[in-house]
């Protein structure tokens, strides 16, 4: 059985771990916090958002951007803790990002919104690039969520729930795009947060079968760590970059008043072999 060890608990619907430096970053939906914790378990939250979504990626350069979902904006957390606008995306709805290692930030969005009750459209990408413009770049995802970027930058990969897939695409020297195609079929899969390690492999979590799953390109299932609640996100880092940070809570269903069992969200981490690359 896999060492799966708590690191934080107590929390709501949590989300988008992120490692930088010698901390790990998450986002705790329920609460509207972004919050940063130690290897010893020590939390400070160090960003209010009111947004559900409520995702984050880091600047080349290290600073925090937050989607306010609500919003639509890009939010920049500055060295004195300050928020300002990164970007504005123009309308509200979004959901995961991540940025590559030139600044261009990819956004995605569902065409409907599941809490509501609305009915099914397919997601798009955008491309918030650091000129401050912002476009479209890939359409007809069915259920965009996690997103990864490879250690070269070259390629990015989305994980399209619905749709039981991870996509991935070329990025072009202008930060559009192209040669789609899947990257791996997940069977019965259904990936949220994703994250890629040094191997090529992908990481992805599972909610509704409350597993965190490895597998390589083309969907060979490499490694499985099955969790005792849905896992929503999961990212490499730690000192030696092999300890996979999983983020999990009972999950209820997208129509209910709360989505997760109040205080059942969890930091949970596991010491793997293959250190983590690319980005988040």
């Amino acid at each position: 059985m896999t060492d799966v060890r708590t690191l934080v608990t107590g929390r709501g619907l949590v989300e988008s771990p992120r490692w930088h430096g010698d901390r790990l970053c998450f986002s705790d939906w329920s609460a509207g916090e972004v919050v940063s914790v130690d290897l010893a378990g020590r939390t400070e939250v160090i960003a209010r958002v009111a947004s559900l979504p409520l995702c984050t990626a880091r600047l080349p350069d290290g600073r925090l951007v937050i989607v306010s979902s609500a919003d639509g904006l890009l939010l920049r957390r500055e060295p004195d803790g300050s928020l300002v606008t990164h970007t504005d995306l123009g309308r509200p709805g979004w959901n995961d990002i991540v940025v590559d290692g030139r600044g261009n930030a990819y956004v995605n969005r569902a065409g409907f919104d599941p809490t509501a009750g609305e009915a099914f459209r397919p997601g798009s990408i955008h491309l918030a690039a650091p000129d401050g413009s912002v476009r479209q770049v890939a359409d007809d995802i069915a259920f965009p969520n996690g997103m990864a970027v490879t250690a070269d930058d070259s390629t990015l990969i989305v994980a399209d729930s619905y749709r039981h897939s991870l996509v991935a695409f070329a990025i072009d020297a202008d930060g559009g795009l192209s040669d789609r195609r899947v990257w791996a079929d997940l069977a019965d899969g259904v990936p949220d947060g994703i994250c890629v390690d040094a191997q090529n492999a992908v990481w992805y979590a599972d909610v509704p079968h409350r597993r965190c799953v490895r597998v390589g390109e083309g969907g060979t299932v490499l490694q499985t760590v099955p969790v005792d609640r849905g896992c929503f996100a999961c990212t490499l880092g730690g000192p030696d970059g092999t300890t996979l940070f999983v983020v999990a809570a009972e999950w209820r269903g997208m129509t209910e008043p709360e989505m997760v069992t109040p205080g059942t969200g969890r930091v949970l981490t596991l010491e793997v072999a293959v250190p983590g690359a690319g980005r988040p």
